[in-house]
């Protein structure tokens, strides 16, 4: 009898690890998070920081799966915020550029000559714009938690230095999916050329386009230098700040401590990447330098002359931004 009892014990005290564990197992969670670079970029590293600060954090009952390359939506980045959207991907650290085709605000960063250095940057996302353009992702269901950064963007080209709008007149540049894009090279009376990132290589290497504009950082690492662009020009035309964020429904499925946890590690995930993002810019140029390429720093005149030839492109384009949005900005920026 007493062995009969001892053996129901035994049996009741599996059957109950068992349940434990499925319980364990079921609270488990894998939220998949959407990026166009991998973690070579500090973008993708960005992303990388951020899951690993979950798990972490988290003791296992959520995680993070970083898909980089766009591969959630078949390579295409300008897809991304409407795939997170709809809820085929749970979470992503993506670019105000990308997602600006469904959220009209966030072509302030794109804005030509804008934000001109990085106090601005700060200024302006850490200020009553940021969280006016924050108000305006969530208005179009998808959580925006934080921001990071992929830097101010750079113009080189196969032809030869760049220091005036002139010279840009006739280059073939390649140029992301965004109208605003377009009209700024326009204005320059270059010939921009729309295509993604995973084509844009190819194309340099075999001169289908003459130039590009990117960040050091993606200059650096995915030598571009080696695809004939010997020519860089840094002009900080725009910036593009990356943004955490999570789908809304997923959101609101989360418990209120998984809330808690994914908005504090994307900020901490974001300011990490932030700091390290500039603190190798200078690095980043000794060693595009040492590579061969010549690189023209504008003079304040050169830039002012760059300024006005879009003016017309920033009119054009700042009411579909809003008016509101982008005084609240320039009051930010003023202010620094």
């Amino acid at each position: 009898m007493t062995l009969t009892r001892s053996m129901a014990r035994f049996t009741a005290g599996l059957a109950g690890a068992a349940l434990l564990s499925a319980s364990l197992s079921a609270q488990a969670r894998e939220l998949s998070v959407s990026t166009v670079l991998p973690d070579a970029f500090p973008w993708g590293q960005a992303a990388e920081k951020w899951a690993e600060l979950v798990e972490e954090r988290s003791d296992g009952e959520l995680t993070m799966r970083v898909y980089p390359n766009s591969q959630l939506v078949s390579g295409d980045q300008t897809r991304e915020f409407s795939a997170m959207r709809s809820g085929l991907i749970d979470a992503a650290v993506g670019s105000t550029i990308n997602w600006s085709p469904q959220v009209p605000e966030l072509n302030l960063f794109s804005l030509p000559f804008f934000i001109p250095d990085e106090a601005a940057v700060d200024a302006v996302t850490g200020g009553k714009a940021g969280e006016m353009v924050f108000e305006a992702i969530e208005s179009r269901g998808v959580m925006p938690l934080a921001w990071g950064e992929n830097g101010f963007r750079q113009v080189s080209n196969s032809r030869g230095p760049i220091s005036e709008p002139g010279d840009l007149e006739g280059l073939k540049i390649r140029v992301v999916g965004s109208p605003l894009f377009q009209d700024t090279f326009s204005a320059l009376d270059a010939d921009p050329t729309q295509m993604s990132w995973a084509d844009a290589k190819p194309a340099l290497t075999t001169g289908a386009v003459d130039g590009q504009e990117n960040p050091l950082s993606v200059f650096d690492v995915a030598r571009i230098d080696q695809v004939g662009q010997e020519h860089l020009t840094l002009w900080n035309y725009m910036n593009d700040p990356l943004i955490f964020a999570v789908n809304q429904q997923v959101w609101q499925s989360l418990s209120e401590e998984h809330r808690t946890l994914l908005r504090e590690t994307a900020v901490e995930a974001g300011e990490w990447e932030i700091a390290m993002t500039r603190e190798e810019e200078s690095d980043r140029l000794a060693a595009i330098r040492e590579r061969g390429v010549t690189v023209t720093e504008l003079t304040d005149a050169q830039y002012q002359a760059f300024v006005d030839a879009t003016r017309a492109v920033y009119d054009e384009w700042a009411p579909r931004i809003g008016e509101d949005l982008v005084e609240a900005a320039q009051t930010a920026i003023d202010a620094r």
